[in-house]
C-alpha cells in the first residue's frame, strides 16, 4: 500500500519537549495516570484525545501524551487526553464520553481499523470532526490523518539491516534474516512492511539474502514477539544473520533471546520510535538502528489541524493537510500530514538528544557512558 501523493511537510511547532520521568517511558508500563482526565480547564473548545494502549511502545504515554497536551494548549483548546490500553470496549466507551461532552474535534490513534471506522461514524453523526492520528483507519470517514510517511520508515528499516548487514557480515552471500513486523491489525504494520520489502524483497530475490520467516505479531505483544523469534530461530538450527524487529519494542524481546545464544552484537537488528531502551542498545551494539519520528512535530501538526477545525476552518485545515493518502478499502483518499522520520545509528544517537526527545542521562547509563563520551553525548 503506497500514498497516492505524498507532501512532507515540516511543522514548525516551536515545542520544548517536555518529558515525563524515566520510569514513564519504559515499555513495561507506562503512566498509571493514564486514565486521568488532562483537560486544562482553560476555557477553550474541548478537544478529545484516545490514544490505543501502552504495553508495545513507550511512546503512547512518555511523548504523544505530554506532547500533544502542550500543542493543544498552545492552540488555546481544552484537550482531554485517555488511554484505551489496547481494550476495543474502553475506546469506544471513552469514545462515547467524549462525544456526549461535546467535544470539537475528536483525535484517535486506534487498536484496529474496524473500531476506528466506528467512532469515527459516532462522532461525525454529531457533527464532531475526527482525525486519525499516527494510525490510518481503513474503511473508515475521518476527513483528516496526521502521521509520519510510513512506507518510507519501512524503507528506513530495510536500509538499516542491509548496512547492518555489511558491517557485521560483509560479503555474505545469502544471509539469513528473520522478520518479526508488528500487528496485522494495524495499517501502519502493513506500510511499515511494504517499506521495508522495497528494500529486501529484490535481495531476497537474488539470492543476495535469504528470508527464514516473516511472522506479524499480534497487538505488538512483546513478550509474545520473543517467543516467536525464539520458536523461528530454534528451528533454523540457531542460525541468522539479521532481523527485522518493527519497532523497539519487539527488537529489544529478540535481543533477550539473541542474548540466550551469545548472538547479541554479532547480528544486525532493526527497530523503531527512538525510545531511551532503544537508543540504548543501539549505543551498545546490540540493535544496529533505529527509526527517529519527531513526535513533537506530529503533536505540533495534529494540534494545528484541530484548532483550524474546531474554528470550523476547513479551508485553513484543508491548507494543513496537503497531501493525501488512498484507503483502499474505503475506496478513498485521505487528507494529510506526513512528515519525515530519520534513521539512527549508533554515531547519530546525539541527533536524538539535541533535539530534545530524549534526555542524555536518560540513556547514558552505567554500561553507555563510555560511548556517550566518545560521541559526545551529554
Amino acid at each position: 500500500m503506497r500514498t497516492k501523493s505524498l507532501a512532507l511537510i515540516a511543522v514548525g511547532t516551536g515545542l520544548a519537549v517536555a518529558m515525563t520521568a524515566c520510569g514513564a517511558n519504559t515499555s513495561s508500563g507506562g503512566s498509571t495516570t493514564s486514565d486521568t482526565n488532562s483537560a486544562s480547564g482553560s476555557g477553550g473548545e474541548k478537544v478529545g484525545v484516545i490514544l490505543p494502549e501502552t504495553k508495545s511502545s513507550a511512546r503512547w504515554e512518555g511523548f504523544d501524551k505530554p506532547l500533544l497536551e502542550k500543542a493543544l494548549k498552545a492552540e488555546g483548546l481544552d484537550p482531554d487526553i485517555q488511554n484505551a490500553q489496547g481494550d476495543v470496549q474502553k475506546f469506544s466507551t471513552l469514545a462515547d464520553g467524549m462525544i456526549n461532552a461535546g467535544v470539537k474535534v475528536l483525535i484517535i490513534a486506534t487498536p484496529n481499523s474496524e473500531i476506528g471506522a466506528t467512532v469515527a461514524k459516532k462522532a461525525e453523526a454529531q457533527g464532531i470532526q475526527v482525525i486519525d492520528y499516527d494510525r490510518l483507519n481503513l474503511g473508515g470517514s475521518s476527513k483528516y490523518y496526521v502521521s509520519f510517511d510510513n512506507v518510507k520508515v519501512g524503507e528506513l528499516q530495510g536500509e538499516g539491516l542491509v548496512a547492518g548487514l555489511g558491517a557485521l557480515a560483509p560479503g555474505k552471500k545469502g544471509a539469513e534474516v528473520i522478520e518479526i513486523e508488528g500487528a496485522p491489525t494495524d495499517n501502519n504494520a502493513t506500510l511499515f512492511y511494504n517499506g521495508q520489502q522495497n528494500v529486501l524483497k529484490p535481495k531476497y530475490a537474488s539470492g543476495d539474502l535469504k528470508l527464514v520467516q516473516s511472522q506479524p505479531i499480534d497487538d505488538w505483544d512483546n513478550q509474545k514477539g520473543g517467543t516467536t523469534f525464539e520458536q523461528i530461530l530454534t528451528a533454523n538450527g540457531q542460525k541468522v544473520d539479521g532481523v527485522v524487529a518493527a519497532n523497539d519494542g519487539l527488537a529489544g524481546a529478540v535481543i533477550t533471546v539473541l542474548k540466550k545464544f551469545g548472538l547479541n552484537g554479532k547480528v544486525p537488528v532493526t527497530g523503531q520510535d527512538a525510545t531511551p531502551e532503544g537508543l540504548q542498545a543501539v549505543l551498545r551494539g546490540d540493535q544496529y538502528m533505529t527509526v527517529f519520528k519527531p513526535i513533537d512535530e506530529e503533536a505540533g501538526a495534529t494540534a494545528k489541524l484541530a484548532a483550524a477545525l474546531a474554528k470550523g476552518d476547513t479551508a485553513a485545515a484543508d491548507k494543513l493537510a496537503s497531501g493525501t493518502v488512498n484507503d483502499p478499502k474505503g475506496n478513498r483518499d485521505v487528507k494529510s500530514v506526513l512528515l519525515t522520520a530519520q534513521l539512527i545509528t549508533k554515531d547519530k544517537v546525539k541527533t536524538v538528544v539535541d533535539a530534545g526527545f530524549v534526555k542524555a542521562s536518560e540513556i547514558c547509563v552505567a554500561d553507555t557512558t563510555a560511548i556517550c563520551a566518545e560521541l559526545g553525548i551529554k
